[in-house]
């Protein structure tokens, strides 16, 4: 299950061009802020349509010259670089927003999500919210993942916190994972590869 993308988009006075050859793992987009890391994410998701190009992923098109298929067809778990949790709803709802019915959280103990799931998201610190976020996009049931930045605004522990899980995400999940990072360091541990914008 991999990545297959050949994107090109115009936005204002940038030209976003990304090309991504199948390869099972984790792939990093890797640039500097403004290179358009978040907009290739973006297109993959469906939330941004490219001018050209394509996007298949595990061998569906998902865009191409004669297919877009809509988002919420396209089944993305997509973790933005702000954990967006619902500030009305307590962890476990959270959790469960976006869940098929019936969805159980014994799939994503590995989170250690358990002692939060009655707590409120203004209580969470920055790692809980994002392992909070990182819990919801996989209870989605999703066909792949999406990580916008998901080390931000961490310290140290937290950042240490959340590299682990994604990594046990990518040994043991086998979901195609697509992540953005301007640190050279995170690239290098967590990705399978690294495309560099």
């Amino acid at each position: 299950m991999s990545f297959d993308i050949d994107l090109h988009k115009r936005i204002g006075d940038t030209d976003i061009g990304c090309r991504v050859e199948p390869e099972e793992g984790l792939t990093v987009l890797f640039g500097p802020s403004g290179a358009g890391k978040t907009s290739v994410l973006n297109m993959v998701a469906g939330l941004v349509t490219p001018d050209s190009g394509h996007v298949r992923v595990a061998g569906e098109t998902l865009f191409d010259g004669a297919v877009n298929v809509p988002v919420e067809q396209r089944r993305a778990g997509y973790v933005f670089q702000d954990a967006r949790l619902f500030p009305h709803l307590k962890v476990q709802a959270n959790l469960l927003y976006g869940a098929p019915e019936g969805a159980s959280l014994d799939g994503i103990a590995f989170l250690g999500l358990n002692p939060l799931l009655d707590r409120w998201p203004r209580t969470l610190s920055g790692g809980e919210a994002r392992r909070v976020a990182i819990g919801r996009a996989l209870l989605s049931k999703p066909r792949f993942l999406l990580l916008d930045e998901p080390l931000s605004s961490l310290d140290r522990a937290r950042r240490e916190e959340i590299m682990a899980v994604i990594e046990r995400l990518r040994d043991e999940t086998r979901l195609p994972i697509l992540m953005v990072t301007h640190d050279r360091a995170e690239a290098e541990r967590l990705g399978t590869r690294i495309v560099e914008m």
